[in-house]
């Protein structure tokens, strides 16, 4: 792992620590099974992303840790209820049960439901930050992840359960389900940055799209490619729900040739950005050639 990505996994996690709440009355076992989803491994790559966003655009990473604990605290409510049986109905995430099977449907629910909402207090916490920074924060994120992006993509997806979709279809289920909450990552880092550059930002948004997608197709080929054991949740079940994916309509190779296209697009867009991009193009790279 770069040592970049080790500093900001552990100022991430220390930030966690100290905005989920805690109860110990009733409330307990929801706010314990939001800790235990939130803390549950997780390569942590939309707050990370965030973090050098801001750095790279000249911020101060302490400023941007709230906004970067908010997009992990969406990220996490979105795979507690991707799980739930009436969703992708999984047993396991990253190696261990699903908060609805370690907590029951209800409580799972319930801790997805606040996540969702704390996420948007814990962007108010931000200091040192403007106003209107934070306004324009809540305004991304909210956007990015509900009917316009996040809800949007899983809305397009469950529909699209009933046909066969075509690639177009499958682009706009990924540009919303997974792309928009990555783009909302790298957006908050700028805004924590102070950021109005126009040309920054649609570069940080063509960055953010670009392994968005090459995000999702490697998931599409390490469902077919990887075990259980290496991915840390169920292999096969697109297959197993005959589900359409980039790797049937497409085959393997020519997937792994598309998430090369879109790596060096999204390297290619940060020449734009301010300050040092290094460690930012090794991610790109990383990620298009991770194996879980």
């Amino acid at each position: 792992m770069h040592k970049t990505q080790e500093l900001y996994i552990q100022k991430i996690e220390k930030a966690m620590d100290s905005f989920l709440p805690s109860a110990s009355d009733e409330r307990k076992i929801v706010t314990d099974a939001m800790q235990y989803s939130v803390h549950n491994g997780g390569k942590r790559i939309r707050p990370i992303l965030t973090l050098e966003f801001c750095r790279v655009c000249g911020g101060d990473i302490e400023n941007a840790l709230p906004f970067a604990c908010a997009v992990e605290m969406i990220h996490t409510y979105s795979l507690i209820h991707d799980d739930l049986p009436c969703m992708d109905d999984d047993d396991l995430r990253r190696g261990k049960p699903s908060c609805h099977k370690a907590f029951g449907e209800a409580y799972a629910l319930l801790a997805g439901d606040a996540l969702l909402t704390y996420a948007f207090e814990t962007l108010t916490k931000a200091e040192n930050v403007s106003e209107e920074a934070i306004v324009r924060a809540v305004r991304t994120l909210s956007n990015l992840a509900g009917t316009e992006g996040m809800i949007g993509g899983q809305v397009i997806d469950l529909i699209s359960e009933e046909n066969t979709p075509d690639l177009d279809t499958l682009n706009r289920i990924d540009a919303y389900k997974t792309g928009a909450l990555i783009k909302s990552a790298v957006l908050l880092g700028c805004i924590a940055a102070e950021v109005t550059d126009e040309a920054v930002l649609n570069a940080a948004s063509v960055y953010a799209e670009s392994i968005g997608l090459a995000f999702q197709i490697v998931d599409d080929i390490l469902d077919v490619t990887s075990s259980t054991e290496e991915l840390g949740k169920p292999v096969g079940s697109d297959d197993k729900n005959d589900k359409m994916t980039f790797v049937k309509l497409l085959g393997i190779e020519k997937c792994k040739a598309w998430v090369n296209d879109l790596t060096n697009r999204a390297v290619e867009a940060l020449d734009v950005l301010p300050g040092d991009s290094t460690f930012l193009k090794d991610l790109a790279y990383a990620l298009a050639e991770r194996k879980n």
